[in-house]
């Protein structure tokens, strides 16, 4: 009953199912890995940005990485308390306020690096900031990777003097009279009455839209595999029901087994001499006549 699976088209069939369902479900898998790297790089970043652990020399962790953005840094300098400025609209638990940021000259000569001391809520205003340590001192907190405008909600142009809208060298060469390093550092201990600055993870280390993309490729694949699977039943099965039809004599449009013989399925003409019906004798009529056959004159 099953010979027409060593037919050419069978095989043809049977060739890409048997190959389509291994290349779905090792895309599939491989989508979903993509995307559990991505869960699990965020949840690395998420803990190594809350982590209070032991601080590392900030020329160790340099140049900046997705490996050691969030580690705790350490470096030593002073304070540039007449370049002190404020980043407005920053958000902290549904708060909306701003940083306080203070350059900070290395004790090796290096380029400032940025270092924001703290937060405080409401509009900012330079009064309320306590003044940095002065004299040589010596920070500790997370190393953050330096801002996009394409991530800040907040206003980034035409604000105030002593006012910045991103924190990056790009923003800060505008305004600062010496060289800045890409990066900055948000304190682990901020004096009152600052707040410290949560650590973010890197951009591209989140569950943003690329990751749930994975995923939904994922199901994409998967689902392509079982309808290879479906396909193939629903074929084997049509083919199977068309066989065991033809075994029995039935065919589709509704003809009997005379027509499946090549009968038309009309009734059949009756012999030559032999259709309508029986002519009748003519009768005579009264004087003797042969009567007509056919229909009567019409009167005088």
């Amino acid at each position: 009953m099953y010979r027409f699976l060593l037919t050419p088209r069978w095989w043809a069939i049977n060739v890409f199912v048997v190959l389509s369902i291994p290349v779905c479900l090792i895309a599939g898998t491989w989508q979903l890995g993509r995307f559990e790297d991505q869960v699990d790089s965020h949840r690395e970043q998420r803990e190594l940005a809350e982590n209070t652990g032991e601080a590392r020399p900030f020329d160790e962790l340099m140049p900046l990485t997705t490996e050691t953005v969030g580690r705790q840094a350490e470096i030593t300098g002073t304070f540039d308390a007449e370049h002190q400025l404020l980043v407005p609209g920053r958000t902290i638990e549904g708060d909306i306020g701003f940083y306080a940021l203070t350059p900070l000259h290395p004790a090796d000569g290096g380029p400032a690096v940025p270092v924001v001391r703290g937060w405080l809520p409401g509009p900012a205003d330079a009064s309320a900031v306590p003044a940095p340590p002065g004299g040589e001192a010596t920070v500790s907190g997370a190393l953050q990777a330096a801002e996009s405008p394409s991530e800040i909600t907040a206003p980034t142009t035409a604000l105030p003097e002593g006012q910045l809208g991103v924190i990056s060298a790009a923003s800060l060469i505008n305004v600062l009279p010496y060289p800045v390093a890409d990066v900055w550092i948000t304190v682990r201990d901020a004096e009152a009455p600052l707040t410290p600055v949560p650590a973010e993870a890197p951009t591209g280390t989140g569950l943003d839209m690329d990751a749930f993309q994975n995923l939904g490729y994922t199901a994409e694949w998967f689902v392509f595999a079982a309808f290879a699977v479906f396909m193939w039943f629903r074929l084997f099965r049509r083919e199977v029901e068309t066989q065991r039809d033809a075994e029995l004599g039935l065919h589709p449009g509704g003809h009997d087994d005379r027509a499946g013989r090549g009968g038309s399925g009309a009734p059949e003409a009756p012999p030559s001499g032999l259709s309508g019906p029986p002519a009748r004798a003519p009768v005579p009529d009264r004087e003797g006549a042969p009567a007509r056959s056919g229909s009567p004159a019409p009167p005088a």
